[in-house]
């Protein structure tokens, strides 16, 4: 099977071309850590829009990581896939210990992250939710909640590749869903993509400290940071 992107970059690019209809609306971009950032970078940068992240974790089986059987986002927001639950006889206690395991995480993710910047105004906008690919849709799904939470305008979901079934069951929930490609038989969102290295911390703060100063009409809010986040998208450009 041929892969479909380069990289994230290059996948946000030709997903932006499907989202030019937006332009020109009060848009808010924002993006799944750690992944969702480049592509939705890319997604912000075209639009002239503002980006942000959304932190949301997935609930992972423990003992097949790679299989969500639910996932959590702020304000307490869980989603369960029931269907992973029953056939993997999941208990609650596996399921609570896991979700105190992620939510240590998402707290952790949202200080270092945001270093005590204040979470984006959402109502009235039209939020464009960016990952990197959809597989089962469950870490998505507490994405979506916790946008619909805080009343925004339209929710627009907008990732390079999602399974064609989890693309259909996802429709409904939100106002409009964009996609580069919608394979019938996804296998893995890496092998959509050439180079599908797993982001760090650092190179989620410095794609935030670029988008921000380009916002802000700054030349340079941090000449360190913002060097280095020119650095990382010029190598994911090539």
């Amino acid at each position: 099977m041929p892969r479909q992107f380069t990289d994230r970059a290059r996948a946000g690019q030709a997903l932006a071309k499907k989202l030019e209809h937006l332009r020109g609306r009060n848009l808010l971009v924002l993006g799944l850590p750690r992944g969702g950032l480049p592509v939705a970078y890319e997604v912000a940068h075209a639009l002239g829009a503002p980006l942000d992240l959304l932190n949301v974790r997935k609930l992972g089986v423990p003992w097949h990581e790679e299989l969500a059987m639910g996932a959590i986002g702020a304000g307490g927001v869980r989603v369960l896939n029931n269907d992973v639950v029953m056939s993997m006889g999941i208990t609650k206690a596996v399921i609570e210990e896991t979700a105190a395991v992620q939510q240590a995480e998402l707290d952790r993710r949202e200080r270092v992250y945001r270093n005590g910047r204040a979470a984006p105004a959402i109502r009235g906008r039209t939020v464009v939710l960016v990952d990197d690919g959809i597989a089962t849709g469950a870490t998505v799904r507490a994405a979506i909640a916790v946008v619909r939470a805080h009343e925004p305008a339209a929710i627009i979901l907008a990732v390079p590749v999602v399974q064609q079934t989890v693309a259909a069951e996802l429709r409904p929930d939100v106002d409009e869903l964009v996609a580069v490609v919608t394979p019938a038989d996804l296998i893995a969102i890496g092998t959509w993509y050439d180079h599908f290295e797993q982001l760090t911390d650092s190179e989620v703060q410095r794609l935030l400290a670029l988008s921000g100063a380009a916002r802000d009409g700054v030349a340079r809010a941090d000449a360190t940071t913002a060097s280095h986040a020119g650095d990382y998208v010029a190598t994911q450009r090539q």
